[in-house]
């Protein structure tokens, strides 16, 4: 891991600190639109607490680093290309490091936009109490998927009521103290979000699930972890190619 690079002139302040950590891998066309929508939401909460955002560039090829720095973010550099250590290195730097140490700490992803009110949100959780936020994300775009994969969005996830089942790493947020009580995001190239609820489930931590304020992620088929979120609807819109292939084929020989 390279030495971590502080945005300038970070704020000193009495109000509490939220931590926001963003892992990349090659993300130059959307990492942009990611901290856009995070430094929209960060001036919601302006007069309430000081946001602390950090880029975890993974094993980056491309200009990622360019773009974070463009935005006046904080980076740090590693070269595991794997999300979950990638998370918990973000995580590291912010609790661990030097500047204000945040007591909450907040994950998106690169190819996700954050709602205006998602930080405000976060801050609503941390103060319930609550030891995490469990969100729900959606999808804009659906251009590079199968009618399936909509499909499964629309009948299985999207019917999920209150307290929902999902967990994503592009929507989370977690109490600093739980996360080091747990353990902290698993060193997993994919399932490491789950890991950490599972672990804070398991401590008998408060889990807040909510679907208020979902995030809107990417729906791409050159998913960034293979059994991720995009990994998943790629599979699922496999698997309805597949089943009208043979639908058409058990036509032909009828």
């Amino acid at each position: 891991m390279t030495r971590p690079q502080s945005a300038p002139e970070l704020a000193v302040s009495d109000l509490p600190v939220l931590g926001v950590v963003v892992p990349a891998h090659d993300e130059q066309d959307l990492l942009g639109g990611c901290l856009d929508a995070l430094a929209r939401a960060a001036r919601w909460v302006s007069d309430r607490a000081v946001v602390r955002t950090l880029v975890v560039l993974d094993a980056c090829r491309d200009r990622t680093a360019e773009v974070a720095r463009a935005h006046g973010v904080e980076t740090v550099a590693v070269a595991d290309r794997c999300v979950g250590r990638a998370r918990d290195a973000g995580c590291q730097v912010l609790v661990d490091g030097a500047g204000a140490r945040p007591g909450w700490l907040a994950t998106t992803d690169a190819d996700s936009r954050v709602p205006p009110d998602w930080l405000l949100a976060q801050l609503e959780a941390w103060a319930r109490p609550a030891d995490a936020r469990v969100g729900a994300v959606y999808v804009e775009d659906w251009s590079e998927q199968a009618p399936g994969a909509r499909r499964w969005f629309a009948d299985v996830y999207d019917t999920a009521g209150d307290p929902h089942p999902h967990v994503h790493g592009a929507n989370l947020g977690v109490r600093a103290a739980a996360y080091r009580a747990c353990g902290g995001f698993r060193g997993l190239a994919t399932g490491e979000d789950v890991a950490l609820v599972d672990a804070l489930d398991a401590g008998g931590f408060t889990v807040h699930r909510t679907r208020r304020s979902p995030v809107m992620t990417s729906a791409r088929r050159l998913a960034r972890a293979a059994d991720g979120f995009a990994g998943r609807l790629t599979e699922l819109g496999a698997r309805d190619r597949n089943a009208a292939d043979r639908d058409v084929e058990a036509r032909r020989v009828g």
